[in-house]
């Protein structure tokens, strides 16, 4: 499909010099024009991977997930490109089903697209307990809570850039939530799409099932909760 648009995609990278050179052997620079890569303080060659690579490189000390993708838009604010896809450096998402993300936004005028593992094809056991809590929790307190029915909150998704800056985004270990939160409360025009998922080759982030649990539950909590209206 031939694309016209500007799509720029951010990376948070942590630890990823096993599973990064997969990510950007995958990604579609046919559609991609930019591809930033933010290392979040690697001790490995995580940061040399992504300049080998090809990718713009960018440094943020603080540790989390929001913060790197903050510094992601403070730098593409400077590139204004029509499309940001958002995708994770552990080769558990699909770089190569981007194009599924950013057509509902190309030719039907979406505003937020997410990337459904729920609704896609998820490999065998990478689906983890605290991810399908997280996803059921969060699901159902913002259908609850804010009227709208997602499937997943999975960091894989596109957004218009323009829109994306409207959203103020600030939290850090509830971005994808508040994302969705937000766009809901904007009235954007939203919608998913199935994707697929694999357990990935590096190590998670979160440990043990009970720990990632409650990990999990209370980041959806503050987040979900944060912004309610006064």
């Amino acid at each position: 499909m031939p694309i016209d648009k500007k799509i720029a995609v951010i990376i948070p990278a942590l630890n990823e010099e096993k599973t990064l050179p997969l990510v950007l052997e995958d990604m579609p620079m046919d559609v991609v024009s930019e591809v930033v890569v933010i290392d979040n303080g690697s001790s490995d060659r995580t940061p040399d991977i992504a300049r080998e690579r090809g990718a713009t490189l960018l440094s943020e000390s603080k540790r989390g997930y929001g913060y790197p993708c903050l510094k992601g838009i403070e730098y593409l604010k400077t590139r204004n490109p029509d499309i940001v896809v958002f995708a994770d450096g552990n080769y558990s998402d699909h770089p190569d089903e981007i194009t599924r993300l950013v057509t509902p936004i190309i030719n039907e005028d979406y505003d937020l697209v997410l990337g459904s593992r729920v609704l896609g094809k998820a490999e065998k056991g990478a689906l983890r307990a605290p991810v399908r809590f997280g996803n059921w929790l969060a699901a159902t307190l913002i259908r609850l809570l804010y009227g709208f029915k997602y499937t997943d909150v999975g960091p894989f998704r596109a957004i218009k850039f323009s829109r994306l800056l409207e959203l103020d985004m600030q939290d850090n270990l509830g971005w994808t939530v508040e994302m969705q939160i937000k766009a809901v409360k904007k009235k954007f025009r939203i919608t998913e799409v199935p994707v697929s998922y694999r357990k990935g080759t590096g190590k998670s982030k979160l440990t043990g099932n009970l720990k990632g649990i409650a990990v999990v539950g209370y980041r959806i909590l503050s987040a979900v909760f944060k912004h309610l209206p006064d």
